[in-house]
This record gives structure tokens, C-alpha cells and sequence, in this order.
């Protein structure tokens, strides 16, 4: 933990007189703790800080934080660096996504503190931890604990499938299921399969290969191809599991958003004993055509008051992606509502205007 105190909160002016100035708060690091880590290389994380808090003053000496600014500013850095040591604690290594997502959360108050988000840990392979690294991805991942159906919505870059894979592996590690099923519908981006060249698997492969791209990082890629053979891990079409009963399975539909209806039902169907669904997608990146109704778009009317099951929202803030996609993702969202008011603005001006002569008719006075 730090050690703060507080300077001498007044200075004489020249007249004499005292003024009151902004108080000058000395937070000190302990010493065993390597102010790199905490600091960042060429102190790109005591930038980050700085660019945070545009209204505080922030000073380095040694193992010791100078901090001047608004009280209520200079108490939000002093939360973050007490929880930024217990992450550097724990054992993971700061960055500025980091520090900024942890400063979202404090200044978003939440009940969870960032440092519990940060060091969740939900499977290791090859020395790589997988982690939630927003608030929104930690409740997601234990809403995935809590209940048997769980779906995960939200756009591209919020780790839905990502972090259901790593909770499947982690299910399987501790055998709590014996394996696991990974499936997408096969729809993608208005593209056909059947113009794809080869067999039928040498189509369906290269669809599927975002979900192994996943696997790979959280399994020893050796033993992926004697996991497939044994059927422990499988990866399908959507219209594979069609009148199978999976039972002990961790099952993870992809890309949900491009299933009808009826798919929705047929695959929601296929839960068996001991097993656990989770569903994601995007329901803004539709693919179906002829404006077909996506089933992950009317499901939560259909199933929203059903217990064990739960619907997860991730949103922009949740993208952890380059951080460029998270402007992306809110650009564009910017950019759909703009052409909605500008279609809605074109209705009503047609409407006027389709009335103006019928008015002027109208008020036309009589001979």
C-alpha cells in the first residue's frame, strides 16, 4: 500500500496575508517495489497518468509521488497507484491499456475494484495468462460461472468468443466437462461457401479458422490435432449439431447474430446433462440475406425471463483491440445514428411538403 500525506496546505502571500493554495498531497512507493514497473519504460505509464488528470500535478522524486491538484482529482490517482501496486503485486505486468481502464473504473465508482478485474486469471498456456481486462469482460466471464446458457453480445474486439474459449478450457482442464464444441452458422459477410474451392471441408476450414487461431493461444498447439481426432475438442457448422443430444460439453456458438430463428432453436435445444452454452455475437454485423430476422436479435423477447439463462452486454469500452477500434466502433455508431435522424428529418420533410398544396388549397379563400 502507499503512504500518503499532506503538505502544509497554505502559503503566506507577499501581502502578508495567507491564500489558500492547492494542496500539495506526497503519496511514497514502497521500496521493494520497482518504480519501472510502476512508472513504465521512458515513464510511458506516468504520462498516461498525466494525460488522465489534466488538472493534477504529478511529481516523481525517487520512491515518491508529488501530487497537487482538486482534492477529489488527487484522491482518484492515490486509489489508482494503491491499485496498480496490488496488481504489480500479483504478479502481472503494467501497460497503458491498463492504466487506463483502471482509471475508467474508478472514476466510474464501480463496486468492483480494477485491480480484481486485472488480475483474474482464467487459464495459462505456455506462460501466457488469459485475463478480463474491462469490468464489462469480468462480469461476463462469471456470469459464464453462475449459469448454463449465458450470451454474450457486443461488437467486434470485446473478447466474446475469446473469453468463452478460455473458460472451455479451462472447464476441460478441470474436468468439468469432457469436451468441447465450437461452432459458427454458415453465413459469412454475403459470401457463398459454395463458390469456395475443394471439398467440403477444404470450405468449411478456412471459415472456421478464427476459432482455432483462439485455440491455439490457450492450448499446446502438439496436442490440438490428438484432441480433434479424439472428438475432445470439436469445431463444426452450426448444422452439424443438428438432432444431437451434447451432453458434458462446453458449447460455444459463434457469430450467433447470422442464425435464424429457427437455428437459434435447434442449437439452444442441443443442451444436454453436465453441459454449459455460450452464445455470442454482434447483432449490429448482421450477414443473413434477403433481411432475414437473425435469431440472436429477438432470443432475449423469447428467453429473457428464463432462470440460468443470462444475456451479457459488452459495448465499446469493453474492446481490446488496438485502441483504435474502440474509436472505430463508437465512430461508426455515431455515424448510424446521424443517418437515422437524417432519414427520420427526410420522412418528416416529405410529409410536410406532401401537405403544403393540400393546405394552400385549402386556405385558398372561396369566389
Amino acid at each position: 500500500m502507499t503512504e500518503p500525506h499532506t503538505d502544509e496546505p497554505v502559503v503566506p502571500a507577499s501581502t502578508g496575508s495567507t491564500q489558500p493554495h492547492v494542496p500539495q498531497h506526497t503519496v511514497t512507493i514502497p521500496a521493494d517495489v520497482s518504480m519501472v514497473s510502476l512508472l513504465g519504460p521512458r515513464d510511458e505509464l506516468l504520462r498516461t497518468m498525466e494525460r488522465q488528470f489534466p488538472l493534477v500535478q504529478i511529481h516523481v522524486r525517487g520512491n515518491e509521488f508529488h501530487i497537487g491538484g482538486p482534492s477529489s482529482e488527487v484522491a482518484l490517482v492515490e486509489r489508482l497507484l494503491d491499485e496498480l501496486l496490488v496488481v504489480i503485486d500479483g504478479g502481472q505486468p503494467l501497460n497503458r491499456d491498463a492504466v487506463e481502464r483502471s482509471i475508467q473504473m474508478l472514476r466510474a465508482q464501480t463496486v468492483e475494484r480494477p485491480a480484481d478485474v486485472l488480475t483474474m486469471n482464467i487459464v495459462s498456456n505456455r506462460g501466457r495468462t488469459i485475463r478480463p481486462k474491462t469490468l464489462g469482460q469480468k462480469r461476463y466471464v462469471e456470469a459464464i460461472d453462475e449459469n448454463t446458457v449465458v450470451f454474450g453480445i457486443g461488437p467486434a474486439g470485446t473478447g466474446k468468443t475469446y473469453l468463452a474459449m478460455a473458460k472451455a478450457v479451462a472447464a476441460l482442464q478441470a474436468k468439468q466437462v469432457n469436451r468441447i464444441i465450437l461452432t459458427r452458422p454458415a453465413v459469412e459477410a454475403g459470401e457463398r461457401l459454395g463458390f469456395l474451392p475443394g471439398t467440403l471441408n477444404d470450405k468449411i476450414d478456412p471459415y472456421l479458422r478464427p476459432l482455432y487461431d483462439a485455440l491455439h493461444d490457450m492450448v499446446d498447439p502438439d496436442s490440438i490435432p490428438r484432441l480433434l481426432a479424439a472428438g475432445t475438442i470439436e469445431v463444426a457448422p452450426l448444422a452439424y449439431m443438428r438432432g444431437r443430444t451434447l451432453n458434458g460439453a462446453f458449447i460455444i456458438l459463434d457469430e450467433a447474430q447470422n442464425t435464424s430463428p429457427e437455428q437459434m432453436k435447434m442449437f439452444l435445444t442441443r443442451l444436454g446433462f453436465g453441459s454449459k452454452m455460450v452464445v455470442t455475437g454482434d447483432v449490429t454485423q448482421v450477414d443473413l440475406p434477403g433481411g432475414a430476422i437473425s435469431g440472436l436479435r429477438i432470443v432475449r423477447d423469447i428467453l429473457g425471463g428464463i432462470e440460468d439463462v443470462h444475456f451479457s452486454e459488452l459495448t465499446a469500452v469493453d474492446v481490446v483491440r488496438h485502441r483504435l477500434v474502440g474509436d472505430i466502433v463508437d465512430a461508426y455508431g455515431r455515424w448510424d445514428e446521424h443517418q437515422q435522424r437524417g432519414q427520420t428529418h427526410a420522412v418528416r420533410d416529405a410529409r410536410e411538403q406532401g401537405r403544403g398544396p393540400r393546405r394552400a388549397e385549402r386556405d385558398r379563400p372561396s369566389r
